[in-house]
């Protein structure tokens, strides 16, 4: 036993040192990078290539041919593309979110590391303003040599002199680009979160929180409906830990009112609620009687229904006599970490944080300070904070084996290649690929959230206005590619 204990703390052990070793790897290459082309390319100060480039480099360019050695390589610059920055110059901008680096190691010691991914030049000639002049990919090996990273081997391969499949994603890695873009669609402020290899891996927030105030890295979002997910996903943690039954009668914890004198209500179950089965509107203030009742039958027909995850929530609490909050605490937001989430308004978060939402005239609204926990509606948080949930939803932490083939299953069908399965939309893409998705809209929010399980991919976007919709396509496309326009093509019929 004490044998078995051993070798499960020491493969732990070197699953953490692993990750981090990768982690800080990724961010020393990340720095070479940047001397490489920032100080050096970018400006034509050629000083410190003496440093950083290998003796014995090679470089292989599809355009330009071969050059081997560094003394021939940094000739080349000076004698070509520097020959005179005072008329000519060129700039090299990574595609943001392209690299990608991986280790090269001989018995578990890192001797070297190969870097990829996309890179665009820009030109200026004398007296005349910046033009885009290619896109290309690369691959980089660099070695460690006498304890200093250097630069090997290059390859700059697949040169476009046209941009038209990456000028969208564009907008979003230039700063001045991204602000005009807002301003010219009313988004006072946006959020975006980006998860690569299971990792939350980028986190930015662009804009205003309110007129002249520049959003910061944590702004705090009102999400909307993406609380449904969160409310979701404790639920099916008390299933895994079988405090809680998918398919257990709610009426044995909570039975409305206005349902009371309706047999129906005896049939409702988890599992109606979290596929939006219910038979209720999204909310009872839509009927002329402001009373909750039943559309269809519970479990006959999809409709989406905010006072499902209500009707939930009154029969966890009281069950577990607890409020909504404190369970979601407990059973999420304590594990997954996630200490700047909030239910509601209860004072514990500084509220000069928050984004003001607005109209699609540029007029804020009057801020909805909510008093109680709703599982449906108004979860105040940050893109990391969220970016957190989602990647412990992508590793299924707190959730047993068969409830997340439950969560994951096509329980409803709600439009061709499109389903509900338990708290989470999936697509349903090429190749036995899928993706999990789930929005938020209120005045002044529109949010929007996706996974991608099998590539262990993932797009958050917030934003804090009725246009903020507008950002929904561009982003999906510039970040999730082919599967982002597999996704869109679903949305508008077309698969």
């Amino acid at each position: 036993m004490k044998r078995i204990t051993l070798i499960l703390v020491s493969s732990i052990i070197c699953f953490f040192t692993a990750n981090a070793q990768t982690d800080n790897l990724f961010k020393a290459i990340q720095g070479q990078d940047s001397i490489m082309f920032n100080i050096t390319f970018n400006t034509c100060d050629l000083g410190p290539l003496e440093e950083l480039v290998s003796e014995n480099f090679e470089f292989y360019h599809d355009k330009g041919g071969i050059t081997m050695g560094k003394r021939a390589f940094i000739n080349s610059l000076k004698n070509g593309l520097c020959a005179h920055p005072e008329r000519y110059q060129s700039r090299r901008e990574l595609v943001k979110g392209s690299m990608e680096v991986y280790p090269l190691a001989k018995d578990g010691v890192i001797y070297g590391a190969i870097q990829s991914g996309r890179h665009r030049f820009y030109e200026t000639n004398k007296g005349q303003t910046e033009r885009f002049a290619s896109i290309a990919r690369f691959t980089h090996l660099w070695l460690l040599e006498e304890g200093k990273w250097r630069f090997a081997r290059g390859l700059s391969y697949d040169h476009q002199t046209t941009d038209a499949a990456d000028k969208e994603a564009n907008t979003f890695e230039n700063e001045e680009g991204i602000k005009q873009w807002l301003a010219q669609n009313h988004i006072p402020a946006l959020g975006v979160g980006i998860i690569r290899d299971g990792k939350l891996k980028e986190v930015n927030v662009y804009g205003e929180i309110k007129k002249g105030e520049t959003a910061p890295y944590n702004t705090l979002f009102n999400v909307a409906s993406l609380t449904k997910p969160v409310a979701a996903i404790l639920t099916l943690r008390l299933v895994s830990a079988g405090k809680w039954n998918l398919d257990e009668p709610l009426a044995n914890y909570w039975i409305d009112p206005d349902l009371k004198d309706d047999p129906r209500h005896a049939q409702l179950t988890t599992r109606h609620v979290l596929t939006h089965q219910t038979g209720f509107p999204n909310w009872r203030w839509n009927h002329s009687t402001k009373k909750l009742a039943f559309n269809s039958d519970p479990g006959t027909k999809y409709g989406y229904s905010g006072e499902g995850l209500e009707y939930l929530r009154k029969a966890l609490e009281k069950k577990f006599k607890k409020p909504l909050d404190q369970l979601a605490k407990e059973w999420v937001l304590e594990p997954v970490g996630m200490k700047d989430t909030h239910f509601y308004w209860d004072g514990s978060f500084n509220e000069s944080r928050f984004a003001v939402g607005y109209n699609t005239q540029g007029i804020p609204y009057k801020i909805n300070k909510t008093t109680a926990p709703s599982a449906a509606d108004d979860l105040v948080t940050t893109i990391e904070d969220y970016g957190k949930f989602l990647v412990s939803v992508l590793n299924n932490e707190g959730i047993s084996k068969a409830v997340a083939e439950e969560m994951v299953k096509h329980q409803v069908k709600t439009k061709e290649n499109k389903y509900f399965g338990l708290g989470w939309e999936i697509y349903e893409l090429a190749n036995g690929d899928y993706a999990l998705s789930h929005g938020g809209a209120d005045e002044g929010v529109k949010t929007l959230v996706f996974l991608l399980p099998k590539t262990r991919e993932g797009l958050i976007i917030f934003t804090n206005a009725d246009d903020g919709y507008k950002a929904y396509d561009l982003l999906v496309r510039s970040y999730l590619k082919d599967k982002g326009k597999q996704i869109i093509d679903i949305e508008m019929g077309k698969k």
